[in-house]
């Protein structure tokens, strides 16, 4: 049994229907081996080889466990995180070799630790070039055990992650990580870390995603100082942050904690200084969303504006929910119809995700529609009000809010709905993109996959003012 996204075991019928097999399986052979031993001339004989297997066993999985317990996520492409002294095995050669022509060069970023004292660091360039190996860029980290040192290295194109990590550890490199680069990271750190502090003064929606650019695969929580649902909130963070290290822990900027994790590869107090650097600026420049709109006009003829929403439009979205009934508000928000408005605070929040609304020629907010960071996932939401169902709006919404996820990277998004919610289903299907379900009580999550090369289908509203029209003009 696996947990769905919204926190209820989902079953598996396929999985279950295998394991039961596996165990009548294992009974029958149970039942054959225990004749064997009891009735057999050599049963204790079969018996002793049977239990120093199972020793064996159990002594080569542990082995096994801690040698790979420090190693990337699963889902990383060429990332290797070596202990101390160790070399890559045949399974990190087959899955560390590069996607390129003997002929061509290679990007690797690598991150190894050296003896701080005088030629440790000139040792281990030089083992570098005797394997024509180009160093384009170098940070230097010193810790009290040691210095760690971030390399951008260009390869030749038929040398291994393992080759690579070998090298530099007879040079005297130590707790090696390795993984494939591209051309975004040639920008020099300090170019890089302006444009993401540019990108959050923008949008306070973009600070997770800076965060994920500067701090590389990571999973970012941002848990309110009073959570939405009542009860204590997290443990308070000094203001200055606190770093262990595979986590860090920040203070939000409107009360709460920020945490990022990284289990596969510590952070160094230089990656904890940028982060908390950007999570600084962020509060200084306070709430904040670009002003944009674009008109649309409905297959009915009727015109719409799509506009980013905040805090703003907190009463417009009571009254929205006023006038919704109680079987919408309840297929949105999986709970008591009278505690949805104790939601929008932390749904309107640019600190949480981004949000879209809709509004008629008159004014009237009509339609919401959410972008939430939940942790290294998406979650998209919608809610429209009763009298404007069935009429494309909801649609129009999910498709630029899957616009802006492709454009923010993300790799998936995912909806939590009602299996009853036929309007939601073909709003996801009407994508075009491959589906993933998992139901359970009722509940129904719907996984959205992005291709790659989605991102540039569609300029971020904020940006494309000519697509846009004129922004809108607030109080």
């Amino acid at each position: 049994m696996t947990r769905a996204k919204h926190g209820r075991p989902v079953h598996h019928w396929r999985r279950d229907v295998v394991e039961l097999a596996a165990l009548f399986t294992s009974v029958a052979v149970a039942d054959g081996v225990a004749n064997l031993v009891g009735h057999g001339p050599d049963g204790p004989a079969l018996l002793v080889i049977s239990a120093v297997a199972l020793a064996a066993t159990a002594g080569f999985h542990t082995w096994w466990t801690r040698r790979h317990g420090h190693a990337p996520p699963a889902g990383d492409t060429d990332a290797r995180s070596l202990p101390q002294g160790q070399q890559a095995g045949p399974s990190d050669e087959r899955s560390a070799t590069p996607e390129t022509e003997p002929g061509q060069s290679a990007l690797w970023r690598m991150r190894t630790t050296v003896k701080d004292e005088p030629g440790s660091l000139a040792a281990l360039c030089t083992a570098l070039a005797g394997r024509q190996v180009d160093i384009l860029s170098l940070q230097t980290h010193p810790l009290a055990e040691g210095t760690v040192d971030e390399f951008l290295l260009r390869a030749p194109g038929g040398l291994m992650a393992s080759e690579l990590t070998k090298v530099v550890s007879l040079a005297g490199g130590t707790d090696t990580w390795i993984e494939r680069a591209d051309a975004h990271d040639l920008v020099d750190a300090p170019t890089r870390v302006l444009g993401l502090a540019a990108r959050t003064a923008l949008d306070a929606a973009e600070l997770p995603l800076a965060l994920r650019q500067l701090l590389g695969r990571c999973t970012i929580r941002q848990l309110p100082a009073t959570p939405v649902g009542g009860g204590r909130g997290p443990a308070k963070v000094p203001v200055e942050g606190a770093l262990e290290d595979t986590v860090m822990r920040l203070r939000a900027p409107e009360g709460g904690v920020i945490t990022v994790e990284r289990p596969y590869l510590p952070f160094t107090p230089t990656e904890f200084a940028r982060a908390r650097a950007l999570v600084e600026l962020d509060a200084r420049l306070g709430p904040r969303v670009p002003h944009s709109q674009h008109v649309l006009t409905l297959p009915e003829g009727n015109e719409i504006t799509v506009r980013r929403a905040d805090t703003r439009d907190l009463e417009a979205a009571k009254a929205m929910h006023e006038r919704c009934s109680a079987r919408t508000l309840g297929m949105r928000y999986h709970g008591p119809v009278g505690d949805a408005d104790r939601y929008l605070s932390h749904l309107l929040s640019p600190r949480f995700g981004r949000t879209l609304a809709v509004q008629t020629a008159s004014g009237r907010l009509v339609g919401l529609g959410h972008l939430l960071w939940d942790g290294d996932e998406t979650e998209v939401a919608l809610l429209i009000e009763d009298k404007w169902q069935r009429r494309g709006v909801g649609g129009e919404l999910l498709e630029r809010l899957v616009a802006m996820a492709a454009e923010a990277g993300c790799e998936s998004v995912y909806a939590v709905t009602q299996a009853s919610n036929t309007g939601m289903v073909a709003a996801m299907r009407g994508l075009g993109l491959p589906l993933d379900y998992q139901i359970e009580e009722g509940t129904l999550v719907i996984t959205a996959r992005l291709p790659k090369g989605r991102a540039g289908s569609r300029l971020p509203y904020e940006v494309a003012q000519e697509q846009v029209g004129e922004p809108i003009a607030r109080d």
